[in-house]
C-alpha cells in the first residue's frame, strides 16, 4: 500500500487531522451527494467547513493508467483549482488531495473549502422569470470570457458546475466546480462558442449571452449568435436522440 497526500501550505497545520479524516471517510462528516460514481461529504475541522469528494474506484486497467500514465481526478482537481485561482478565477479553495495505490489507484479524495453559494446556473434555465436573470447571464458571460482569455477550456461547462453567489447591488460571483476535465490551450473563436454547448441554453439565453460575448470579443452579434446557437442545438439534439433510443429499448 502506497499513498500520496498533498496539502496546501495554508492548511499545513491541520495535515495530520485531515489525513485521519480521509482514512476514516466512511465514518465521518455529513453526506452532500451519494452517487454511484462519486461521494461528497462535508466535515468541520478546526472551525472550518470542508468538502471532501471521494472519486469512484476505477477498473483494473484504469487504476494502472492513473498510477503510471495519467494524473488522478483528485490530483487534477487540486492542480486545476490552483491554476484557476492564479488566474483570478473563482473556485472553492483547494485544500488537499489523497491518492492510495495498491497495484494501481484504489482510492482518491479531493478536499476543498465549502462555499455558501445562493444558487447554481440550473436555476436560470428552469426559471425564465428568475430575478435579475438577464443581468446574471451577462455577468456569467463575462466570467466565461475571462476563462477563455486565460486559455481555460472547461470541458464540463455544464449547468450544475457553476455556483453563483449574490453579493447584492447587482453584483454576482461565479465559482467553478467539478474541475477534473479541463484543458489549458489557446481558445479560438470556434472553441469558445463550442464551450457553451453543454449549458442547455434556451433561444433567449443564447441571444443575451451572444450579445455580451460579441461585445467582449469584438465579433459581430450575428456571427457570434449563429455559431453559439449551432453548437448548442447540435448538443441538445445529440442528447435528446440518446434519450429516445434508451426509451425504445
Amino acid at each position: 500500500m502506497q499513498e500520496n497526500f498533498v496539502i496546501h501550505p495554508d492548511y499545513s497545520q491541520m495535515a495530520a487531522k485531515l489525513r485521519d479524516v480521509l482514512h476514516n471517510f466512511s465514518k465521518t462528516g455529513e453526506y452532500v451527494t451519494k452517487g454511484e460514481r462519486n461521494i461528497i461529504k462535508t466535515v468541520q475541522l478546526e472551525g472550518r467547513s470542508l468538502n471532501i469528494k471521494k472519486f469512484k474506484t476505477p477498473n483494473a486497467f484504469q487504476s494502472l493508467v492513473y498510477q503510471y500514465l495519467r494524473k488522478s481526478k483528485a490530483r487534477r482537481s487540486f492542480e486545476y483549482a490552483t491554476k484557476l485561482i492564479d488566474f483570478g478565477i473563482k473556485t472553492p479553495f483547494p485544500v488537499a488531495y489523497l491518492e492510495i495505490f495498491s497495484g494501481g489507484l484504489k482510492e482518491s479524495y479531493y478536499v476543498s473549502e465549502h462555499v455558501n453559494y445562493d444558487f447554481d446556473f440550473r436555476e436560470l434555465i428552469h426559471n425564465p422569470r428568475f430575478k435579475k436573470r438577464n443581468e446574471i447571464l451577462r455577468q456569467f458571460t463575462q466570467f466565461t470570457f475571462k476563462l477563455h482569455e486565460n486559455g481555460v477550456n472547461f470541458l464540463d461547462h455544464s449547468p450544475g458546475n457553476t455556483l453563483i453567489m449574490d453579493n447584492g447591488n447587482d453584483n454576482y460571483d461565479f465559482y467553478l466546480i467539478d474541475l477534473n476535465r479541463m484543458r489549458f490551450e489557446e481558445m479560438s473563436f470556434e472553441k469558445r462558442m463550442r464551450n457553451f454547448r453543454r449549458l442547455w441554453l434556451s433561444k433567449t439565453m443564447v441571444k443575451i449571452i451572444a450579445a455580451e460575448y460579441a461585445k467582449l470579443y469584438g465579433k459581430s452579434y450575428e456571427e457570434t449568435h449563429a455559431l453559439m446557437l449551432k453548437h448548442s442545438r447540435a448538443f441538445q439534439k445529440k442528447i435528446n436522440s440518446k434519450k429516445m433510443r434508451r426509451r425504445r429499448r
